[in-house]
């Protein structure tokens, strides 16, 4: 049986540990027992956050721990600012358009990130701005956010900074509680190296304080019903209790590697990598290109879709490409989660195949020979 590799920004690969979890007889959830998994998952995701606040867990997709941000500190007419430079960043724009909130757009090039001086003069201009909406890492563009300048910005304001680490998380450096961030919404099928089904968030003080005076209708992604249930070990409503099961697994490898040494992990694999990549003539489409995620530019008369097919079908390994207005344009290649050097050279040397088949002219074996050197050094 011929194994096929993923190399996609989500979902990611599961590791062998996590997938046996997951295999494990089904326990009911209202019992001691998996009221003792469910805290020991908390207390992981908040190493893993690094935060000392309450993160709730919910049985959605990453989409909906975003939609819970919005929900529970917001009311209708709340001025807010929503940053966006590519598919995710609109995914915050047109959560917050659909509960009818007062959208300040800060609408950068795909291929840069924001700059935060902007912020800083905009909430200047604007001080009634009830939160700032950002994506850590965007792996539609492969740009990476400076949180931590954010965060100084928003820090000493009634402004909530609440950002998007669906993909970040446990990939690219965070210090949620340190850079003064007041909500983080991730999900589980990234660098936490878990199938799609869960999504968390971390609910700060400011938060909380501007959860007593949201007016905007939510039911299922309640913060007050999952934080007074996460007291008691449990959740509001039916967990994925496998998947909880398989989130402890996933908690103790991140762990026993030490979370700088995955977030050094990730770097080392994505810049060897980017390498490869430009040793053959290809540039990365983004100038901030973090860990998580690579958007290559294709060469000309190199369609990106065409390469991902051919990658996926005859060579077995997934990789995506780009969307909307950058649509077949690039190619994406990811190091998220349980990504090893060989897979990273795998992936190079696919895609080296790949463009020979396509008739790009490059010299043959010249992204496998400088992705293997920079893995070396």
């Amino acid at each position: 049986m011929r194994r096929s590799i993923l190399l996609t920004p989500g979902p990611t690969q599961v590791p062998e540990e996590v997938l046996v979890a997951g295999a494990l007889p089904i326990m009911h959830h209202r019992t001691p027992q998996f009221e003792a998994i469910f805290a020991e998952a908390t207390k992981g995701l908040q190493y893993i956050y690094q935060t000392q606040n309450p993160v709730v867990i919910f049985a959605s997709s990453g989409t909906g721990a975003m939609e819970s941000a919005v929900v529970n500190m917001l009311s209708p007419g709340d001025k807010v600012i929503v940053i966006v430079g590519g598919k995710f960043g609109e995914r915050w724009a047109n959560l917050t358009k659909a509960y009818n909130l007062n959208t300040i757009l800060v609408t950068i090039p795909w291929n840069t990130v924001v700059d935060p001086n902007h912020i800083k003069q905009l909430l200047q201009e604007n001080p009634d701005v009830k939160a700032v909406f950002t994506t850590l890492s965007e792996t539609s563009t492969g740009g990476v956010t400076d949180i931590k300048a954010l965060g100084a910005i928003t820090r000493n304001t009634d402004t909530a900074l609440v950002v998007d680490a669906v993909s970040g998380l446990g990939v690219v450096e965070l210090k949620t509680d340190e850079w003064g961030v007041d909500v983080v919404v991730s999900g589980s099928q990234k660098g936490l190296m878990l199938p799609p089904g869960l999504a968390f968030a971390s609910i700060n003080a400011k938060a909380q304080k501007l959860m007593e005076q949201s007016k905007l209708p939510k039911f299922y992604f309640d913060w007050k019903k999952a934080l007074k249930n996460l007291e008691k070990n449990t959740t509001p409503w039916t967990p994925g209790i496998s998947l909880i099961v398989q989130l402890n697994e996933a908690v103790k490898l991140i762990k026993e590697e030490g979370l700088e040494n995955v977030y050094a992990r990730h770097t080392r694999l994505a810049n060897a990598i980017k390498k490869g990549m430009n040793a053959i003539g290809l540039k990365i489409f983004n100038d901030h290109t973090g860990s998580a995620c690579s958007a290559v530019l294709c060469p000309e008369g190199i369609d990106g879709d065409k390469l991902v097919k051919l990658c996926r079908d005859k060579f077995k390994v997934t990789l995506t490409g780009g969307q909307d207005e950058i649509k077949g344009k690039v190619f994406r290649i990811s190091t998220m989660g349980n990504v090893n050097d060989n897979d990273a050279v795998l992936g190079v040397s696919v895609v080296e195949r790949a463009l020979m088949e396509m008739g790009y002219q490059f010299d043959k074996g010249k992204a496998v020979a400088a992705t293997l050197e920079a893995l070396s050094s």
